[in-house]
């Protein structure tokens, strides 16, 4: 599988309309298009999931650079974004929580009110 990224597209497309025009080229897994998280308006690109490498570098071949509408399509591979590691994010984390726990102390108890 192999994921790509596409912009330029009218922003009153479908998610039904993409895949028939980019599955000319080679098998589309999923879609996501890109909206807006208040108006659910789309926010001009989305990422496909191609069944193979070779289908999305078809694709890209295909479609970047040409034009839909007034705009012209950009089609690429995504570039995905690396996961934090673990443990280089407890090293950053320890020694704040230790700073905070030094700072507060240990948790004062109150009493329970009465409840009338």
């Amino acid at each position: 599988m192999a994921k790509i990224f596409v912009a330029g597209f009218p922003l009153d497309i479908q998610e039904i309309e993409l895949v028939q025009l980019i599955a000319i080229y080679g098998e589309v897994a999923t879609i996501k298009i890109v909206r807006d998280k208040k108006t659910h308006k789309c926010k001009g690109y989305a990422f496909l999931e191609m069944a193979s490498l070779e289908a999305a570098k078809s694709v890209i071949t295909a479609l970047n650079g040409t034009k839909m509408g007034k705009r012209e399509l950009i089609v690429k591979l995504a570039e995905e974004t690396p996961a934090e590691d673990s443990s280089e994010l407890n090293t950053v984390i320890q020694p704040i929580y230790q700073k905070v726990a030094i700072r507060t102390g240990p948790a004062k108890m109150k009493r329970p009110r009465k409840v009338s």
